[in-house]
């Protein structure tokens, strides 16, 4: 394999072979731990559209689509009504990442369930699709977007763009894809659709656009898959192509990366989940954090100096020094570790609303932060070294790049999670009955009993 990034355009295309995959999986060409991990995420994504629902930017994007009217084709979760599919897709998506409290993967730098899982489920909806069906449709979507992601590197990020907005479009779009029957050519064109609508700004982070890349790029992934079907036009070879996506959106690109062992190996299992509400930049800081206040000399009223040091990538990311509101809270690094340094950060949502950035304990504390980047750690790894004024030293670290390989502890920990953030809007007899059938997926003949019960 290369050591540099090959511009696009070399003698490895990558559309067709993608394309060709995600048109063609099936169910059992899936190994048990993807499957599991699928339902995992499902059930997760659902937790957080869920908890998501009330926030003011899902109210605004429900209006809209209340407004805008439509057949009553698909469930806009925890919302109590129905909409054409495509809007649930964007307000879903939208929604499922309003609170930052969504899956990871390392591979495309992103979030990998918010793009798909929303259009899949309106899509399923609408069509009365089963479970299987699902499931196989989303591991078509995780692997592309995970595979184009790698393709890209961190270069596509570096540069501005969102990679849960751009990569998740291409995502969407297999996913959909995949459960419309698309053959290879007419996936290529559904790409092509796709990455002609691709978007998201990483300046746009601690506003309510963040969590709209997410919608949108469910949105357009649909509409793109739905185009594709009905003979809609684009190029076959837009990740290939002079000027195409990869072209365009990255300085160089690997592209073997997208093809090594497709079939064989499956990223949907290393999924990371958060138990955090925050960006994942900033996990691993509040896990040291964390360590560091359980450290016997630790004494938060001698705190001097706080060091904090993150891979490069979380620069520009997480790293805003001064949070006014609830949202820019949980890009700070300097917030978070304070937060972790007075033992606050036990996943409460309440954490991050817009008045706790003013509480005193933690505004002095993150006002005496520094926060360094270097390439010479993992990415999601973090050093914090707590310096006080009787001269005692704290340092920890914590990196949360490994997936959790305990798929039995890891639904356990996801169920407590699910529990905390829908029952408060479900109740707990209709929480339960949700855990059930996202357990039980795969052997749904219909979604639309799950839909039915996170309506809200």
């Amino acid at each position: 394999m290369s050591t540099a990034p090959r511009t696009s355009g070399g003698d490895v295309a990558t559309t067709r072979p993608l394309a060709a995959f995600a048109s063609g999986l099936n169910h059992n060409d899936m190994p048990a731990d993807a499957r599991e991990v699928a339902r995992q995420c499902l059930l997760d994504v659902l937790g957080v559209t869920i908890a998501g629902a009330s926030e003011p930017l899902v109210e605004m994007l429900a209006a809209e689509a209340e407004e805008a009217g439509g057949a009553p084709q698909a469930t806009v979760i925890g919302r109590g009504f129905k909409t054409a599919a495509a809007q649930a897709a964007l307000v879903n998506g939208a929604g499922a990442h309003a609170l930052d409290y969504d899956d990871v993967l390392k591979a495309m730098t992103g979030h990998p369930t918010v793009p798909v899982f929303p259009a899949l489920l309106a899509l399923a909806e609408r069509d009365d699709r089963s479970g299987r069906d699902v499931v196989t449709a989303f591991v078509a979507g995780v692997e592309v977007e995970a595979r184009i992601g790698a393709m890209m590197a961190t270069g596509h990020y570096a540069k501005g763009w969102h990679s849960t907005g751009t990569i998740g479009t291409f995502a969407a779009a297999a996913a959909t894809g995949r459960m419309l029957g698309l053959d290879d050519a007419a996936m290529a064109r559904a790409f092509g659709i796709a990455g002609t609508q691709a978007a998201g700004l990483k300046s746009m982070f601690g506003t309510m656009c963040k969590p709209l890349h997410a919608g949108k790029a469910a949105q357009n992934g649909l509409m793109a898959a739905s185009l594709a079907k009905r003979g809609f036009s684009s190029r076959e070879d837009v990740l290939d192509c002079d000027q195409g996506f990869v072209a365009t959106q990255a300085d160089g690109a690997y592209p073997e990366k997208a093809l090594d062992a497709l079939g064989d190996f499956f990223h949907a299992p290393d999924v990371l989940f958060k138990y955090h509400a925050a960006c994942y930049g900033v996990h691993a800081p509040i896990e040291a954090a964390l360590k560091a206040a359980k450290h016997p000399a630790f004494d938060p009223d001698l705190v001097e100096r706080i060091d904090i040091t993150v891979h490069q990538q979380c620069i520009g990311m997480c790293d805003i020094a001064e949070p006014t509101t609830g949202l820019e809270g949980k890009f700070s690094l300097a917030h978070n570790v304070a937060l972790g340094l007075l033992s606050q950060a036990n996943g409460a949502l309440s954490l991050y609303e817009d008045d706790r950035m003013q509480d005193s304990a933690p505004k002095a504390l993150r006002q005496k932060a520094t926060v360094t980047g270097t390439t010479g750690q993992g990415p999601f790894e973090a050093h914090v070294v707590v310096h006080q004024t009787d001269g005692v030293v704290i340092r920890e670290r914590h990196d949360v790049e490994a997936p959790e390989r305990d798929l039995a502890r890891q639904w356990s920990k996801l169920e407590a999670k699910f529990r905390a953030l829908a029952t408060p809007t479900l109740g707990a007899e209709k929480v339960e009955t949700v855990i059930q059938l996202c357990r039980n997926f795969d052997e749904l003949e219909s979604v639309r009993p799950l839909m039915d019960a996170v309506r809200g």
